[in-house]
């Protein structure tokens, strides 16, 4: 039985998911439209999202045809590799063994970029390739978080409602101020989203072996805040390993 907790936890995951995602990709297309402008950016990202909803159209109706059980496991094995990668760094950088991911940065560095290819005849088509390339790859990434955390219980309109909603407020926001969404908490984000995906393929990869959840969907609540606690811990501890070995 599909529950206000399965919903909103899809919902939630899938918007999480899909924003940090968004952001990355509206990076790339707003240095390029800015140097070089927009009509390259709009091009490459066009045929992307071209590409994507092609993709979708061809493999999706494939996923009807698997069974429950497997699909649950299948896509829990992948959801736990997901999110404990995401995890995994937004605890180091968190702790400090590794930089903040900077939007901005990433901004001056593809720009910088553009500007040198400015007098390259191809300089169009590499503006284009890069926005192609940003749209694709960082939307491969959201079709997966859609799939994933929705085609377990058919959740699949609810998680598409979520990635919609992202995409819409990245874009109006990052339209409205033409600059890189740098206050975004990105690490913050990835590190929830991490926390969820990884709750998600856990309680998949149990229904798919036929586990009795205590508590049905509110189980997916318990394993999140298992993981959040030692995730935390796992902070505090790096933090520590990190002062102690600081010069001094």
């Amino acid at each position: 039985m599909t529950t206000m907790t399965t919903i909103g936890s899809t919902m939630a995951a899938a918007f999480l998911g899909s924003f940090v995602e968004v952001v990355e990709a509206f990076t790339i297309i707003l240095a390029v439209g800015l140097s070089r402008g927009w009509k390259p950016a709009f091009a490459g990202a066009g045929l992307a999202l071209a590409v994507l909803a092609a993709l979708v159209l061809i493999f999706g109706p494939l996923i009807s045809m698997i069974p429950i059980e497997l699909m649950q496991f299948v896509i829990g094995t992948l959801l736990i590799l997901f999110g404990m990668r995401w995890l995994r760094k937004a605890i180091l950088r968190a702790s400090g063994f590794i930089p903040l991911h900077d939007e901005d940065q990433a901004f001056a560095s593809e720009s910088d970029m553009l500007l040198r290819q400015s007098a390259d005849r191809r300089a169009d088509f590499l503006a284009a390739s890069a926005a192609f390339k940003a749209v694709l790859l960082e939307g491969v990434e959201v079709v997966f978080i859609v799939i994933a955390v929705g085609a377990g219980h058919g959740l699949m309109a609810y998680a598409s409602l979520g990635a919609l909603a992202a995409c819409l407020l990245v874009m109006l926001v990052g339209l409205a101020v033409h600059r890189p969404l740098s206050r975004v908490p990105e690490n913050t984000l990835k590190f929830t989203v991490g926390l969820m995906l990884s709750a998600f393929g856990v309680f998949w990869v149990g229904e798919g072996l036929g586990a009795d959840w205590p508590g049905a969907d509110l189980a997916l609540l318990v394993i999140f805040a298992i993981f959040t606690l030692v995730a935390l811990g796992a902070v505090q501890w790096l933090r520590q390993l990190t002062l102690a070995g600081a010069p001094r």
